[in-house]
């Protein structure tokens, strides 16, 4: 057993008190995957650099991840998200809709011969209509377009259920499970009661 990262043992864990679990899949592509048919972006919306402060960057990640918890970049003091946005290793694009942003793509290049795909995803109205995967085939482009060995991503049993999945068809493969054990960001203030219908709410 690693103190830092421990293995549980088999059975049922008892989880805190107002706290929330997910189990955490990690997935990896070794080289390019096969370039699939090309999938344009629907009238109306676009792929843009996304401006790197604070308060742009924590609106389109509220609009897109509060459904499905995201929390952390949220939680995060700010001098450590503006060293984020201000790192040129790193690439956040806004997909925008009608000139609203509706869409995240973030790349992060921090790691030398890899690609992570940090965060990705579209407001829930965008969900099913064909734009995560024209999403996805950028996202694809755009970290192979880099001298790359490899292109990983991580995704939760509190995502979208379609997600894995999605990953999977799109070329990634699982590697690694682990369980992530944390506060509940609704009991913390950090994001709405109400949000998340799909995980119990349990103070």
């Amino acid at each position: 057993m690693n103190a830092t990262n421990p293995v549980l043992p088999p059975g049922y864990s008892a989880v805190p008190p107002g706290h929330v679990a997910a189990v955490v899949t990690s997935l990896e592509m070794l080289s390019r995957p096969p370039e699939r048919p090309a999938q344009p972006f629907p009238a109306g919306v676009t792929l843009e650099p996304l401006e790197r402060s604070i308060g742009a960057y924590r609106n389109l990640y509220r609009a897109v991840g509060t459904d499905w918890l995201w929390f952390s970049r949220l939680v995060m003091a700010d001098e450590t998200l503006q060293a984020i946005l201000d790192n040129p290793e790193v690439e956040f694009l806004a997909l925008r809709q009608d000139g609203r942003d509706a869409g995240i793509l973030e790349l992060d290049f921090s790691q030398p011969g890899e690609c992570e795909l940090a965060f990705f995803g579209v407001e829930p109205g965008l969900v099913g209509t064909g734009v995560g995967r024209a999403l996805m085939n950028e996202a694809i482009a755009r970290a192979w377009s880099r001298p790359i060995k490899r292109f990983w991503v991580h995704t939760c049993t509190l995502d979208h259920p379609a997600a894995l999945d999605f990953y999977r068809r799109s070329g990634f493969v699982p590697f690694a499970f682990q369980v992530e054990v944390f506060p509940d960001p609704r009991l913390t203030g950090a994001l709405p009661r109400d949000c998340s219908r799909h995980v119990p709410l349990l103070d």
